[in-house]
């Protein structure tokens, strides 16, 4: 069984076990944590669960812990003007491990 799920505006392809990096959500690591919007759970078989069974669907998981990703360089140029910038990003993000979903 897996199930489409949105959280931090992006959507994530999950399975009971996975591991997955999303957007930083509040949580100390080892708490329980119930994962945003379900758009949609999966049965082995294939068969889409749609409708009201979807509405009632909850993914649950446990926060593996928190961190920042690489850095990103971000470089700004105009050519021929001797305009030049450079500016680094990391992106917070969060480890949770999918324990059950629940539809």
């Amino acid at each position: 069984m897996h199930a489409i799920v949105e959280t931090g505006g992006k959507q994530f392809r999950v399975a009971p076990g996975d591991v997955v990096r999303v957007p930083k959500l509040a949580g100390d690591p080892g708490s329980e944590v119930a994962l945003g919007k379900v758009l949609a759970v999966f049965q082995d078989s294939g068969e889409l669960l749609v409708g009201n069974n979807v509405g009632e669907a909850r993914v649950n998981a446990t926060i593996a812990g928190h961190d920042r990703a690489d850095k990103i360089l971000v470089f700004k140029f105009k050519r021929k003007k001797q305009y030049k910038r450079t500016q680094g990003h990391r992106q917070d993000y969060t480890e949770v491990r999918i324990r059950d979903i629940v539809a």
